[in-house]
C-alpha cells in the first residue's frame, strides 16, 4: 500500500512539474521580445547576407516592438558565427542569418564542422537570396547556351570559366550544368567574383557562374553577355536572358539563398510570429525596393516548410559538394 502511494506521489509530482514547464514556456513565449534580440551575420557587412539580415531585423524592430539588433561575425566561411547559435540558449533571443552556404554547402565540404545543420537549428524563415547568371565575355562567339556547349566541347585546349570560390553556389550550379549537359569546362575559383568578372572582361578568362547581383552592372552596360539565368521566368529587368528551365534544364532553377534560423528548440510560438513577422514585412514597399533590383523574391514557408526545404537542399546539392571536395584534395 506505501509503495502504491509513494508511486502516485511520485506521478503527481511528475505531472505536477511537466505542466509547470509548460506553463512556464508559453508564457515566455508570449511575453517574447521583452528584451533584445541579437541576429548574428556569419558575413561581413555590405554583403546579400548582411543586408537580408538588415531588412528582416528593421521589419521585426517596426512590427514587433522590440530591438533586434544585427552582429556581424564573419569568419570560416559563415561556420563561426553559425556554431555561436547553434549552442546558444533557445530562447529566441539569438538567432543566425542561415543559408545554403552554411546549412547545406559547407557542412557536405567540410568534414571538420562542428555542428549539425538539421539537428542543431530550429529553421524558421526564408529571406530569399539572388539567382545565378552564366556570364561570358564580348570576345567570346557563342551567343546562346546551345552554342555556348558547342564551343566548349570543340575547344582543343577547353574552357575556363570562373566562380566565387571553390564550392561556392555558382560553383555548383556549373558543375551541375556540366553533368547535364554532358560537357566539360575547368573551373578556376577566384576570392569573391569581382576578380572573376575583371577578368573575363578582359579576356583572361571565357565565362564565368555567379549571382546576377554580381554582374547585372557590366550586363547592362554590355561588358558581359548573360546566356541563362537560374530563375523559374524570365526577369523583366533582364528579358534577353532566358531561364536554364526553359532551354531545358529544370533543375538549375536554384538561388544563393539565406534565412533566419535560431537553435534547437526555439518554442513554436516565437518562431511562427517570426515567421508571418518576416514574410508580412518583406511585402512592404521599402523592402522591395531593395529585393526586386537583385531579384530575390524569397517564398512564403512556413517553419515545417521551410524546414523540408532545407533537408531537400542538403539532399541535392551535398553530393554535388562532397565530389567537388574529393576532387579537389
Amino acid at each position: 500500500m506505501l509503495h502504491r502511494t509513494l508511486a502516485g506521489a511520485v506521478l503527481a509530482l511528475a505531472f505536477a512539474i511537466t505542466i509547470a514547464t509548460a506553463g512556464t514556456a508559453v508564457a515566455q513565449a508570449q511575453s517574447w521580445p521583452a528584451r533584445p534580440v541579437h541576429i548574428i551575420v556569419p558575413y561581413g557587412a555590405g554583403g546579400t547576407a548582411d543586408t537580408l539580415g538588415r531588412l528582416a531585423a528593421q521589419k521585426l524592430t517596426e512590427k514587433l516592438g522590440q530591438q533586434f539588433v544585427v552582429d556581424n561575425k564573419p569568419g570560416a566561411g559563415g561556420l563561426l558565427g553559425a556554431d555561436l547559435v547553434a549552442h546558444a540558449a533557445p530562447d529566441g533571443y539569438t538567432l543566425v542569418v542561415s543559408g545554403i552556404a552554411s546549412h547545406v554547402i559547407a557542412p557536405a565540404l567540410n568534414k571538420n564542422v562542428t555542428f549539425d545543420p538539421m539537428k542543431d537549428f530550429t529553421h524558421i524563415v526564408l529571406l530569399g537570396g539572388p539567382p545565378d547568371v552564366l556570364a561570358v565575355g564580348k570576345s567570346v562567339p557563342a551567343k546562346d547556351l546551345k552554342e555556348f556547349i558547342a564551343l566548349a566541347k570543340s575547344a582543343p585546349a577547353g574552357i575556363s570559366y570562373g566562380t566565387p570560390g571553390l564550392g561556392t553556389h555558382g560553383h555548383l550550379v556549373a558543375e551541375l550544368l556540366q553533368k547535364e549537359a554532358g560537357f566539360h569546362m575547368t573551373s578556376v575559383p577566384y576570392r569573391g567574383a569581382a576578380l572573376a568578372v575583371t577578368d573575363i572582361m578582359s579576356g583572361q578568362l571565357a565565362a564565368g557562374c555567379f549571382t546576377l547581383r554580381t554582374a547585372s552592372e557590366q550586363i547592362h552596360a554590355g561588358a558581359l553577355r548573360g546566356i541563362a539565368v537560374t530563375t523559374a521566368n524570365r526577369l523583366a529587368e533582364y528579358p534577353d536572358i532566358p531561364t536554364f528551365k526553359e532551354l531545358g534544364y529544370p533543375n538549375l532553377i536554384a538561388t544563393t539563398w539565406f534565412s533566419l534560423s535560431g537553435p534547437a528548440g526555439v518554442p513554436n510560438d516565437i518562431v511562427t510570429k517570426i515567421n508571418q513577422t518576416v514574410i508580412q514585412g518583406f511585402k512592404d514597399a521599402d523592402v522591395r525596393k531593395h529585393l526586386d533590383p537583385e531579384a530575390i523574391d524569397p517564398e512564403p514557408l512556413s517553419p515545417a516548410e521551410f524546414t523540408d526545404f532545407v533537408k531537400k537542399e542538403a539532399e541535392r546539392w551535398g553530393p554535388l559538394a562532397r565530389s567537388i571536395a574529393a576532387s579537389s584534395n
